[in-house]
């Protein structure tokens, strides 16, 4: 397949999306090649998606607010295909996440969407910095999911990402970065993510029997505790208490090594126990860069199907290039997460 050729400008945000998809599918492992071709992807998206930000000001200069939103969404796809294959020590990353956040600073201004910047009042007064974007108003209240960036994205680089998946779908999201939750949570992340909560519900378009959480990466672990805290949280894509399990199994060094009799009936009572502490539904995505492996993600399922407790279990596809690293197809794994928030936040609904 010609790569170079990629993608085609056509403004049709599904289209775009297929591409991205099946670039990273098709992503070759020769390692001769890796530094320049690698390059030359980079240089080939991000082109791509200034192309598709003229594209969306022409549109709005005639005033084609759907033509100018659907380009608008496109770049940001473009955008975050080359910030996922840049080197994470290479410079020109942090130029790629700029355009990102730019984008989604003038994606609501331009188009009319409310992205909002917001202030969410925590412990002693202090403000969480947070954006919010409103579900499309149909008179109804809509579901609203509240996402945590990885350890390592500001909370802009997660909403330009997640804004192509969520818009359309009918519901609110309130993205707040891992760094922020932590640094004025003052050791109570949950606590802190529970004003989150209450801010959603003070928001006429949002139902509060319908607010789930999302935690990328890392913040997987935070979104768990958080819906083991708030007993509110509709639904959880989460790491099924997989992290802090693995810390205390490690800890207790008898438990190393033996793997049957009581010992084994011991360990999966354990795993079960703590997704049966969440009281709602549970995605686990496994795999990848992820904070959750593939292994005891589905050790974790196995153990709470024989406990009779519900957990769904994803696992994104991940690529690994000629460059010699794992690069995940962040098209469907965000489809997917997004598909299943909007099935059980949609099943949650209030009678």
């Amino acid at each position: 397949m010609d790569f170079g050729a990629w993608p085609p400008l056509r403004g049709d945000l599904a289209s775009t999306r297929r591409c991205a998809s099946a670039f990273f599918d098709n992503l070759p492992s020769d390692e001769g090649r890796a530094g320049t071709v690698r390059q030359n992807w980079v240089a080939t998206w991000t082109k791509t998606g200034d192309a598709y930000y003229r594209l969306a000001d022409l549109n709005i200069n005639k005033l084609a607010f759907d033509e100018a939103k659907e380009a608008w969404l496109c770049a940001l796809t473009a955008f975050e295909v080359a910030r996922r294959l840049v080197a994470d020590d290479d410079a020109g990353k942090a130029g790629v996440s700029a355009k990102v956040e730019a984008g989604v600073q003038r994606f609501g201004t331009a188009l009319g969407y409310q992205v909002e910047s917001v202030e969410i009042t925590c412990f002693d007064g202090a403000e969480l910095q947070a954006y919010y974007l409103p579900a499309a108003s149909t008179g109804l209240s809509a579901p609203a999911v509240i996402c945590v960036s990885s350890e390592e994205e500001k909370g802009a680089t997660l909403l330009g990402r997640l804004l192509p998946v969520v818009i359309g779908r009918g519901m609110s999201v309130l993205v707040v970065s891992h760094a922020d939750v932590l640094n004025h949570s003052r050791g109570r992340p949950a606590a802190l993510l529970s004003h989150c909560f209450d801010y959603l519900s003070a928001r006429p378009e949002v139902d509060i029997s319908r607010i789930g959480v999302y935690g990328d990466a890392l913040s997987a672990t935070l979104a768990t505790d958080f819906a083991v805290y708030d007993r509110r949280v509709a639904a959880a894509v989460c790491d099924g208490g997989i992290l802090n399990w693995v810390r205390t199994s490690t800890s207790v060094g008898w438990i190393t090594g033996i793997a049957d009799g009581p010992a084994k009936d011991w360990i999966s009572a354990c795993r079960s126990r703590s997704a049966r502490q969440l009281n709602c539904p549970i995605l686990v995505v496994a795999g990848g860069r992820g904070v959750v492996s593939v292994s005891e993600a589905v050790k974790l399922q196995a153990d709470c199907m024989a406990a009779y407790i519900h957990l769904d279990l994803a696992m994104p596809q991940i690529i690994r290039g000629g460059f010699g690293e794992e690069v995940e197809n962040f098209v469907t794994a965000d489809d997917c997460v997004f598909r299943w928030l909007k099935n059980k936040l949609t099943r949650a609904r209030a009678p």
